[in-house]
């Protein structure tokens, strides 16, 4: 893997079960996350029933709350990227294991002419070396900690607004333009966050893909590579709308803000901004459910294939 994604392949000398930083850190992540939601949700319950007075506290716990979530997918991002590296070590380690079976098996994997064949999982194709990268996955591996970095500046930006909201007096101008930039800035940093975590799952594709095709050429063996199936396709368009989504709402909120003079506008823009961006983390989040799923895909297809090197040998 590139170096400069922050994710370098293992050497082939680690041990398989090597264990990393990643998932310690990924799951104390979003145990901070857990605890800053929760302590959000008090506040908001002793602040509830004086609404009108406690304006200021709720603005501050909702951000707290929104911030403690982000805090969350940052955990998530964490884990995913000792997964990337547990599938290299994998790969290592099924090459390594496949060439001793050769080594003691009587015949030689089989040639196969290039061309399409069908798979229990679907159309694959044969070819006789590793197929060249998708664009997609060039663009995962490049952009995931880029947008995830632009993310949690976003999220931590939000939380200072959200803080300097609170200390204004509820129902003035200055506490509903404030209110606005402060939600749209935590709504774009919990996008972008999603969007990092998505590229992350790309990369993981990438590398399915990639390790696979490596571990049947180091046999010499014919290279079969499932095709992209229809769930990552739509995956792809999901993360594409869910982003612009995220990022529209952060523009809309920025008009809203600039209509705080007016309450009753001002009242409408951010009845309907709130359903708008939860429009946009649900088109993220199912993308990355159809992510995962491909993933699960990608993954039946390699142990199919293993299966098929050890047994028959081609």
């Amino acid at each position: 893997m590139s170096r400069t994604a922050w994710i370098e392949r293992p050497p082939p000398t680690e041990r398989p079960d090597t264990q990393t930083w990643h998932r310690s850190a990924g799951l104390a992540t979003a145990g901070l996350g857990l605890v800053i939601v929760g302590v959000a949700a008090v506040i908001n319950l002793t602040s509830a029933p004086a609404v009108a007075e406690s304006a200021g506290a709720l603005a501050g716990a909702f951000a707290a709350s929104t911030f403690g979530l982000g805090v969350t997918k940052i955990g998530i991002a964490l884990v995913l990227i000792g997964i990337v590296l547990a599938l290299w070590r994998r790969v290592n380690a099924v090459s390594a294991a496949l060439a001793a079976l050769r080594a003691g098996a009587a015949s030689e994997p089989k040639a196969a002419a290039s061309g399409d064949l069908d798979t229990p999982f679907g159309p694959a194709s044969t070819s006789s070396g590793p197929p060249a990268p998708l664009t997609i996955h060039r663009m995962a591996e490049l952009l995931w900690l880029p947008v995830l970095a632009m993310g949690a500046m976003a999220l931590a930006a939000g939380l200072l607004l959200g803080l300097w909201t609170s200390s204004l007096a509820g129902g003035t101008e200055a506490f509903r333009v404030a209110a606005a930039w402060s939600q749209g800035t935590l709504f774009l940093g919990e996008g972008l966050l999603l969007s990092g975590i998505s590229f992350l799952l790309g990369t993981i594709l990438s590398s399915l893909r990639r390790g696979g095709a490596e571990v049947q050429h180091s046999l010499g063996a014919p290279v079969q590579t499932l095709r992209m199936p229809a769930p990552a396709k739509a995956f792809i368009g999901l993360m594409a709308l869910g982003m612009m989504a995220a990022i529209a709402q952060f523009a809309l909120y920025g008009v809203a803000a600039s209509m705080a003079g007016d309450a009753a506008t001002y009242a409408v823009w951010v009845s309907w901004l709130g359903p708008f961006r939860e429009v946009a983390l649900g088109l993220l989040l199912a993308g990355i459910v159809l992510a995962l799923a491909s993933i699960a895909k990608a993954l039946g297809f390699q142990f199919h294939r293993i299966r098929q090197l050890a047994v028959a040998g081609n």
